[in-house]
């Protein structure tokens, strides 16, 4: 037989299917065209490539990392954008106020793009506004290659499963690649039951708020109340008006949300608000969804491999789901630009499994904490984040951690 170098067979370059062209697989399949030149990449959707996705109003917090990945493919919406340069999570009473004779306050952490010596902590934009520029990037970049780059949009991939060395994706017509990503999410209420599982019996309401003349610019508030965490994301001023993103969580056995009117509403927030974030002046109408931990025990199976909310949906209590799903893309693509399928899948594996499973285990940790009727247990989360404050180590640690993940 000859063995000569002349005789060994020529590597086809692989082919690769993305399956969900929301942010995370937009942000893949566009990673990928770049880095992995010679890939042949197809990229499928159920929604129509013609649909508007800009206006989708769904707030995103991105963390500095994200924003820095979505730079690098010229995807990033400047100008929409408002930048995060502070963080604030306090505790709502009760609240321990002295330990050892000494006068603590209310506790509370504040983070500062100033003292982390960063530009900003992250963003908060729409969905839409991060989609958008993602599919016209893509859609770019696809006029030019359409040989290379397929668009699949209106086809729901109906199945997956393996095929010799690789997967078959079946669309209506069965086709085999190379390597299968998953990124199309969903919510934790429209999805089949993962590995882990976890219902927080916990409703979100997300929808946006006016704030008094005069509120602080840049802030993120996170408050920890006796039913949940409560947030406010800062948003661009809308003729003038301060404005923010609000995510209510509160025991979904127990939700007077619901029944509330919209003055009641402000009321309750203003009560349940710190001091310092500025008095809430009117509400938007309010959605409402349930939250749970949905996730995969591992992101590689055979030649399949899910990031984002496939692999894992997370409670919001710290605004890491797309951002891990982010980080999960950018690994993969490195991981592809180095080495063979198979090689770059153990890699990811490894590689992403220190800062998923951290955010994943503290996410519902704290998830969890809110539905615990334990003695004490508000005491001790005042004190944890007494404490954080305290130390400038560890509060440097958890402003990195938030902004990059574990690295």
């Amino acid at each position: 037989m000859n063995t000569s170098p002349d005789s060994l067979p020529v590597p086809r370059p692989p082919r690769i299917a993305v399956i969900g062209a929301g942010p995370v697989g937009l942000a893949l399949a566009l990673h990928a065209a770049t880095q992995l030149p010679e890939a042949q990449i197809s990229l499928f959707d159920a929604r129509p490539l013609s649909k508007d996705v800009s206006g989708d109003p769904r707030t995103l917090a991105l963390s500095l990392g994200s924003v820095q990945l979505l730079q690098r493919l010229g995807a990033w919406p400047a100008a929409q954008a408002q930048a995060i340069r502070e963080v604030q999570v306090s505790q709502a009473p009760p609240t321990p106020r002295r330990l050892l004779g000494l006068e603590l306050g209310e506790p509370e952490v504040r983070i500062t793009a100033l003292e982390q010596a960063v530009p900003q902590l992250g963003a908060v934009l729409s969905y839409g506004q991060v989609l958008a520029p993602l599919q016209r990037a893509w859609q770019a970049l696809q006029a030019q290659q359409p040989q290379r780059l397929v668009n699949r949009f209106g086809e729901a991939v109906q199945g997956l499963k393996p095929h010799g060395f690789g997967v078959e994706v079946d669309a209506g017509i069965a086709e085999a690649f190379d390597l299968a990503v998953v990124a199309e999410g969903g919510v934790f209420a429209e999805q089949a039951r993962k590995a882990i599982a976890h219902d927080y019996q916990q409703t979100a309401w997300v929808g946006t708020v006016t704030l008094a003349p005069g509120s602080p610019e840049g802030v993120a508030y996170e408050r920890f109340t006796r039913q949940g965490p409560l947030a406010l994301l800062p948003l661009k001023p809308l003729d003038g008006q301060p404005r923010a993103a609000l995510v209510w969580c509160v025991d979904a056995r127990d939700d007077d949300v619901a029944d509330l009117s919209d003055a009641q509403r402000v009321t309750v927030l203003n009560h349940l608000l710190h001091a310092s974030t500025g008095r809430v002046t009117g509400i938007g109408p309010l959605k409402s969804f349930p939250l749970g931990l949905n996730a995969e025990r591992s992101l590689v199976q055979g030649r399949t491999v899910r990031i984002g909310n496939a692999a894992q949906t997370l409670h919001p209590v710290a605004g890491q789901g797309m951002n891990l799903g982010l980080r999960d893309a950018f690994a993969l693509v490195h991981a592809l630009n180095r080495s063979d399928v198979d090689a770059a899948l153990r890699s990811v594996e490894w590689q992403r499994a220190p800062d998923r499973w951290s955010t994943l285990l503290a996410t519902d940790f704290l998830a969890r904490s809110f539905t615990w009727r334990w003695p004490g247990l508000p005491a001790a989360r005042g004190l944890g984040l007494a404490a954080v404050q305290a130390l400038p180590g560890l509060k440097s640690a958890l402003a990195r951690q938030m902004m990059f993940g574990r690295r």
